[in-house]
């Protein structure tokens, strides 16, 4: 009889879960408190699947500057002064993870784990001939200072012996590989092409994978609001579901943000605190953008998606609201015009669609990939701004921790302990 698995979360991480699980033998179900898969953090998110993005955002400076832009919307990095209460303790490991001795050895721990991940997930779309908008034609990291293009320069090249393959592009570089840049070739210092970085649309693969899953036998319950999870003896015995108690012989945590909650009355401290991002999906409008365009100085990134265009930026420490701010989102919009103006007159207002949603951040940067101090309790959460880039990667690992096997990739640096 197969054992059986009850994942907690139905987004990009709870599927790729269950996926990956039911390949190992598991008879899996699928717990979602919404009304289907992918609706919160995995819905809209900048769609770029991108190891050359590593480093997690505490770089030794980071903080001080975190600081400089408190209160101000205008900001990439916004911390309001109202979240203070609420993440002390996760801000001070924060602060503590932005020395150099830890920040370094965090981004080397992501870029192992998104190669991992980028080749899992290449090799589930040839498995499953899964079509969600991808493209494999790299990211384009474009600079207007040269002092911060030679810092990035400098990262990708300390990085290479990990495996990250990049290009240095003069300006008139940058531009032949992306021809719409003419417009703002006065302003480019030179830009960094990431060739083995891809793109796609999240919420549309996760639902892809969800129906795979389903003719597979995986199960899937939505409206489905955990209240608790019961600990027993070194074992986890049940979830509690308004009036019922499900168990299972094995229980992976993918709750996102809300796993901190889940875990707490456990006595497991999850160093996991939401951090809102917000993007903007407009119509292509005839501007054909031939891969995916970071902006380092403004901090947006925008995504070609077939017929879209996904411009995805900015980042909020506002404790678990998800409220919508129209001011942050218009400042994705209006940096999205300024980095290609050719969209100007084009999109009308009411055709472009605002989201923003909570990306579950560890103070330290690589995520939670893990067994916990209870024999069948997992997690798998705190990817931050990588979901997408780590979900496959940290699922198949997962998984394989789970069914008892060793891990291709060695799971110490994305351990809950590593906070103890």
């Amino acid at each position: 009889m197969a054992r059986t698995a009850l994942v907690i979360g139905g987004g990009l991480l709870g599927v790729t879960s269950a996926w990956y699980l039911q390949e190992r033998g598991f008879s899996v179900t699928v717990l979602e408190r919404r009304e289907a898969t992918a609706l919160e953090t995995s819905y809209a998110n900048g769609g770029l699947i991108t190891p050359s993005q590593s480093d997690p955002w505490n770089a030794p400076g980071t903080p001080l500057q975190l600081l400089k832009w408190l209160g101000r919307e205008d900001s990439p990095l916004l911390l309001r002064a109202s979240a203070l209460p609420g993440m002390w303790r996760w801000g001070l490991k924060f602060l503590r993870s932005s020395r150099m001795k830890c920040w370094w050895p965090a981004t080397e721990a992501n870029l192992r784990l998104g190669l991992y991940s980028a080749a899992a997930l290449r090799e589930l779309r040839q498995q499953l001939k899964l079509d969600y908008r991808h493209l494999s034609r790299g990211t384009l990291k474009v600079f207007r200072n040269p002092e911060y293009l030679e810092a990035s320069a400098l990262l990708a090249r300390s990085l290479a012996p990990i495996g990250l393959n990049h290009r240095l592009l003069a300006p008139e570089e940058a531009v032949r590989l992306e021809p719409l840049l003419q417009a703002m070739r006065g302003e480019l210092a030179g830009a960094i092409h990431y060739p083995d970085d891809e793109s796609g649309d999240a919420h549309l693969f996760t639902r892809e994978l969800e129906a795979h899953a389903r003719k597979a036998g995986v199960q899937f319950r939505f409206g489905t609001e955990i209240t608790g999870i019961v600990p027993g003896a070194g074992n986890i015995t049940g979830l509690k579901v308004t009036q019922e108690l499900l168990q299972a012989d094995v229980y992976v945590l993918a709750a996102a943000s809300f796993s901190l909650g889940l875990a707490a009355p456990l006595r497991i401290s999850l160093p996991v605190y939401p951090v809102k991002g917000y993007s903007v999906t407009l119509p292509a409008a005839g501007v054909a953008l031939g891969l995916p365009l970071v902006d380092f100085e403004q901090k947006i990134v925008m995504t070609p998606l077939g017929d879209k265009l996904r411009v995805a930026g900015t980042a909020e420490f506002a404790g678990f609201s998800a409220a919508a701010n129209p001011r942050r989102s218009a400042n994705i919009v209006n940096q999205a015009m300024r980095l290609l103006p050719q969209l100007a007159g084009r999109v009308k207002p009411e055709d472009i669609q605002h989201w923003n949603g909570l990306r579950p951040m560890t103070a330290d940067g690589p995520p939670l990939v893990s067994r916990t101090r209870y024999r069948n309790l997992f997690v798998n959460t705190g990817h931050g701004p990588l979901g997408w880039t780590l979900a496959a990667g940290s699922s198949r690992a997962l998984a394989d921790l789970v069914a008892g096997r060793e891990p291709e990739l060695p799971l110490e640096s994305y351990s809950v302990q590593r906070f103890d």
